[in-house]
């Protein structure tokens, strides 16, 4: 009887499992469609890292611009631009431009215009924990990359369940260091200038650029 018994125990936490897999799915491919609905996206935001083994601690402020697969990220006093083959960083304190060409297979981080699509290959899903945060339910799903060999050990994303946008990011690594960005402004089809991510050199004239590609 008790082999009974745990014989059904493994089959209902199968059931439990791919149940909890296809909800998270359902959530995510909602963020996805609603996102992708959008003509442009403007977003202010929360940067944290933290490594308590290193005794690190950043926190700033930052903001994107995203238009399909192009951005304008700023952050840290460096503004990146993607124009949707090249991407731009640009240092102002170093008077310093690098340009490098986009290749998608060799890019393992998290960029901008990734963000609400980037779970959709090579993670598991996991519905998690459910967090009221000033009257807004956000509910997490855990993803785990599926290659055994990935620097990031899991990510969990808070999606606010009434409006179907991402309110946070929290990617652990396995060294330890926790990326947390927290949205605290989200506005949809803004009238962005048609020159925002097209890079104009002539506007850096006194820079030192360093070609990449």
């Amino acid at each position: 009887m008790k082999k009974i018994i745990f014989l059904f125990s493994i089959l209902l936490s199968l059931g439990l499992s791919a149940q909890n897999s296809d909800q998270a799915k359902a959530l995510l491919n909602d963020v996805s469609s609603k996102v992708k609905a959008y003509d442009n996206m403007v977003i202010d935001f929360k940067y944290a890292l933290e490594n308590t083994a290193e005794n690190v601690n950043q926190e700033t402020r930052g903001d994107v611009s995203i238009k399909g697969d192009k951005y304008v990220l700023n952050l840290m006093g460096t503004t990146q631009m993607f124009d949707g083959k090249r991407i731009y960083t640009i240092i102002p304190e170093d008077e310093e431009i690098n340009i490098s060409n986009y290749v998608e297979e060799d890019s393992n981080n998290i960029t901008p215009s990734k963000m609400f699509s980037f779970y959709e290959e090579g993670y598991n899903y996991k519905w998690d924990i459910t967090q009221d945060v000033k009257g807004r339910k956000i509910q997490y799903i855990k993803l785990t990359p599926q290659d055994s060999n990935a620097e990031v050990k899991n990510i969990l994303l808070g999606i606010d369940t009434q409006t179907k946008h991402i309110y946070n990011l929290i990617q652990t690594q396995d060294n330890g260091t926790k990326i947390t960005i927290t949205v605290k402004s989200f506005k949809t089809d803004q009238p962005l200038a048609q020159s925002l991510f097209t890079f104009n050199e002539d506007r850096y004239s006194n820079y030192y650029i360093n070609r990449l590609d």
